[in-house]
Formats: structure tokens, sequence, C-alpha cells
């Protein structure tokens, strides 16, 4: 901490991003990443932006990526937001939609944002970078969402909240919620003046997007990101989809902080990574298999892991501690997941990688369970 901070840096509590070791050795299974390479179309597109053009501004509105991205979702190019990955524009999608604390709304007090008390971590640091309040609804005993309590009655709820966000799947869950529940929660916030965010980063492995739908709510924003599905964490790009009044405030702050959000590789690498549809259908196929294989497989021999529609599974040891599992898998060279924190101190998220590395990890799984370190 320095003197030459000022109160809003001094204050903050950021996200701790999963680690990224040097040794090319480890399993990498702890930050979610496709085990399969691109298309060869996006290395393609890639390879032939990287010309002299490369000297002037890439197009600010990312027009060619939006096109592309609206002719896939059936939705038009104006209803696209695209940026430098579903993260900026959750950052940006927060300062645009629900207030801060010092804003005076009538009462006086802004209100808060309602999100799970088991979610994505960036959630409660944007809250506090923009001084937003939020309150957290716990899960039920089973980890789903009931969006039913985002309804109920009363001063802490959604009758009073400024907003909602729900990731579906959830993280680092694994579990989906139906589509359904969403539009009806969707529903009952548009009475309120309300956004409700969906944070689909996830979806392609086994969830139902609702982005069919924004047409009949118009506060519905969905988010996307390229790291997951398309094999492009390394390429940092997201959209977001949603009524162009949405569309239009996300450009509005992405203008106040830097037009050129994308730059031109990217704009291209991105188009036709969301163009080749039967590549990755392909190849996410074949991670839904591998999960539906290792979860099988774990269950039969005494895990608990819960029913996943992501890229990954969240499971907990017969009789060991979060942390040692942790621990004995660095230690046999494997990367997972852990976050330290009550309800869920004593499961792991686990990325599905290809069938080898899984094959690994399952033998090292059996092998802890051998000879661990009990809980009692």
């Amino acid at each position: 901490m320095s003197e030459f901070w000022n109160n809003r840096v001094k204050n903050l509590s950021p996200y701790v991003p999963g680690e990224q070791p040097k040794d090319k050795k480890l399993i990498k299974l702890n930050t979610n990443e496709n085990p399969y390479p691109p298309s060869l179309k996006v290395i393609e597109a890639v390879q032939k932006a990287a010309d002299d053009s490369l000297r002037l501004y890439p197009d600010p509105e990312c027009t060619m990526l939006r096109e592309t991205i609206a002719a896939c979702y059936n939705v038009k190019p104006d209803q696209v937001f695209a940026s430098n990955g579903s993260d900026e524009i959750l950052a940006f999608a927060f300062g645009a939609f629900f207030e801060s604390a010092g804003v005076s709304k009538g009462s006086g007090k802004a209100q808060p944002v309602l999100f799970p008390d088991i979610t994505y971590s960036f959630y409660p640091v944007y809250c506090d970078l923009w001084d937003i309040r939020y309150q957290t609804v716990p899960l039920c005993e089973d980890f789903t969402i009931n969006t039913e309590d985002y309804k109920k009655n009363g001063a802490e709820n959604c009758a009073g909240c400024g907003g909602v966000i729900l990731p579906n799947p959830n993280a680092p869950t694994g579990i989906a919620l139906e589509a359904e529940k969403i539009l009806s929660l969707a529903d009952f916030l548009e009475k309120q003046k309300k956004v409700i965010i969906i944070d689909e980063a996830y979806a392609a492995f086994g969830a139902k997007s609702v982005v069919p739908y924004i047409n009949k709510y118009p506060n519905l924003l969905t988010v996307h990101t390229l790291s997951k599905y398309a094999s492009l964490a390394g390429l940092r790009v997201g959209f977001a989809i949603g009524s162009e009044k949405l569309i239009e405030a996300l450009k509005r702050m992405r203008d106040c902080f830097n037009s050129y959000t994308l730059d031109r590789m990217a704009q291209a690498g991105a188009a036709a990574a969301v163009a080749d549809t039967a590549y990755y259908s392909e190849i996410n196929g074949r991670v839904i298999k591998t999960r539906q294989r290792v979860t099988k497989e774990l269950c039969s021999s005494g895990f608990t892991v819960l029913p996943s529609s992501a890229n990954f599974i969240f499971i907990k040891f017969p009789g060991v501690k979060g942390n040692d599992v942790y621990s004995a898998l660095r230690e046999k060279g494997i990367l997972a997941r852990h976050f330290n924190k009550e309800r869920i101190k004593d499961f792991l998220r686990v990325t599905i990688g290809t069938d080898d590395d899984m094959d690994i990890f399952l033998d090292c799984c059996k092998e802890i369970i051998k000879t661990p370190k009990r809980n009692d």
C-alpha cells in the first residue's frame, strides 16, 4: 500500500485469477480453458489480419464481428456488443445498469444488486469498484439457484433490489438453470424497471441460452466469452446480446474508457471462430462426453460430483479436506482450483481436459483416497 493511493484503490480486494504456471509439465485443470485448439480458420484469419493495416486503428464498432455474431444468433447487429473479454463487458455492465451507493434515487439510498452467495467471485469486485451495494442470495442445500428467492417480498429482496446477475451455468458449481425460471425472473424485474444479466460463459457445454428471448424482455442482457467454447482464452474476446438500448449503454461506458477495445487480429479471429460452428460443436461435444465419463467414474468411486453443464466439474473427495486434495494433486503434477470459502472449502473445481489428461487425473484421485488425510 502506498501513500499515493486514493481510498478507492486502498479499499479494493481485487479478483485473484487462477494460477498460470511456467512449468509446462503440469496438467492444467484450474482455469477452464478448452483442451482443444482453436479452429484452423481462426489461425488463418489472424495471420491474414497481421499485415500493414496494423498501423491503423481497428474498427471501434467491431462491425464485421458483430454482424457475424448477429447472424449466428439470429439477432440484429445493433443488439450485439463486442469487447475485450466478457470480464470487461461485465465491468461495463455493472457501471451502466447498477447504481452506485452515492447516487440518490428517490429514497436517497441505492438499492442492492443481487447474486448468489456462491458464484463468480468477480461480481463483488465489480461492486466494490463501482461503489455498488450488493446482497448475496444463498444457494439451496443442493447448490442450485432458486429464482423465487430473488422475488420474495420484504426489505432484503428483489422488490427493492437494484438488479440481478446470474451465471448460467453457475460457477464454480457448474449447475444450470432452466430457461423458464430465468425468464420468469426477467419478467418480474422488468415490471420494476430493473436489469437482469445472464452470464453465459459456459452455456455452450449444456445450458439453454436465453438469447432468443431478448426481444421479449428488454431488460435482459446475456454476456458471452470466446475463451471457453471457442478455445480463445489467449485472444480475449467477449460479446453481449440484448436490446438496442442496453447495448447503447455499454457503448457509452466503453467510449468513456477506450473506444478501441479489440484489435484488428482479435476481431478477425473472433469472427472466424463464431462462424465455424461445425468445428466447435464437434470439439465441445467431446468435452461434454469426457465430462460425463469422468463424472460417472468418480461417482462410482464414492466422490461427490455436482451435476455439471459446464466444461468443468465441482467435486468433493470422500473424507479428505479440499486444501489437502489440492496440494496432493499439485504434487502429482495436476493443477485444480480450490476456493477456501465456507460450504465449498472441501470441493475442487476441475476443468475437463483431454481424455488422456483426465485418465491421469482419475488415477491420481484414486491414489489420494487410498491414503488420505482424514477430516476426523
